[in-house]
């Protein structure tokens, strides 16, 4: 179950922050920091943890509004194939391609026509439209949902892992952005043994065991 809070400055996952300098800070590479940087076989987008903050909501995701003290408007609800949900007093309200922050701005606005003050919190119970495919030489090849940052190696264990004659070295991801795909490359052994960085998964990302 994914649950994503809809509330400011908080995740219901850690996510790693990463420090910039200021602008305009000068920054000399240490001998140390550039041979780790150089050690690194794994792409760096590769590594990077879905942020469910991030997450657009999509057709058949099941989401918990929470309006305070407001029972009658607290709902259960999924997105339907139009992309919308209903709520009390305010109808329709489109939800597909939003995040869960999004919805809740959205949904507060529309109820200060009914609500004083209303405090609004969504809530995604399930995912549905953050899936991975792990495709090729694997015991149970599909779909999975998502369940909140996921790794390669996750992924490939809830599928059964490698048959016998699987490449474990040449196994890769792919990932759309945008009109092009992209392919990451993953070595199976390097990962059991901790050589690389662990690589997560964005939704929609295709894992291909040769």
């Amino acid at each position: 179950m994914v649950k994503i809070t809809a509330v400011p400055l908080m995740s219901f996952l850690a996510v790693g922050l990463t420090l910039l300098p200021a602008h305009g800070a000068a920054q000399t590479p240490t001998p140390s920091s550039t041979t780790a940087s150089t050690a690194r076989t794994t792409p760096r987008t590769a590594t990077a943890r879905w942020n469910e903050q991030d997450y657009k909501l999509g057709s058949g995701d099941k989401l918990r509004v929470e309006v305070y003290k407001q029972d009658q408007l607290s709902q259960t609800l999924q997105v339907r194939p139009d992309g919308k949900i209903t709520l009390p007093l305010i109808g329709d309200v489109a939800a597909s391609g939003r995040t869960s922050l999004e919805l809740r701005d959205s949904l507060t606005a529309a109820l200060k026509e009914y609500v004083t003050n209303p405090v609004v919190t969504v809530i995604v119970q399930e995912a549905v439209a953050a899936q991975v495919h792990v495709i090729g030489e694997v015991l149970s090849p599909g779909t999975q949902v998502m369940t909140g940052g996921t790794t390669v190696l996750q992924a490939l264990a809830r599928a059964g892992g490698p048959r016998e004659f699987a490449d474990r070295r040449k196994m890769r991801i792919l990932r759309v952005n945008g009109t092009r795909t992209e392919t990451i490359p993953f070595d199976y052994r390097k990962a059991l043994k901790g050589e690389i960085e662990p690589v997560y998964l964005q939704p929609g990302d295709t894992i291909v065991v040769p």
